[in-house]
């Protein structure tokens, strides 16, 4: 078994307070360690209710983590239209849906090896 680096377990947890800051919904956490050629080791994945939360979320992910850790991601992308925004911090991978834009694509799905955690809110 993969051991946990504390680094990204503190991030981890910076970018969960990040969405839940927000009420960002839904959360799953892949732990794609297990898998052979994977880019990351984790998949962070949650959803808004449009396009204006996603880019809170976004942006309220990036405001934690730059203050906690003083890190920024390496790529950021879809921030456009705010469908499906993409945050690499290069071990883990943050992924903003709109609802029916991650039922549609099923990342949870297509990494059916992950194993996957759900992250419970109180809203």
């Amino acid at each position: 078994m993969a051991k946990k680096n504390s680094s990204t377990d503190q991030l981890i947890a910076i970018i969960l307070k990040g969405i839940e800051d927000v009420k960002g919904k839904d959360i799953n956490i892949l732990d794609l360690r297990e898998i052979e050629n994977t880019v990351c080791d984790y998949f962070i994945i949650c959803n808004g209710t449009s396009n204006t939360q996603v880019n809170a979320i976004v942006n309220s992910i990036q405001k934690n983590v730059s203050k906690e850790i003083h890190d920024k991601p390496w790529h950021v992308e879809g921030t456009d239209n705010a469908e499906w925004v993409l945050m690499d911090y290069v071990n883990v991978v943050v992924h903003v849906f709109q609802k029916h834009i991650r039922e549609y694509y099923d990342i949870e799905g297509l990494w059916g090896d992950a194993k996957v955690t759900s992250v419970p809110t109180d809203y």
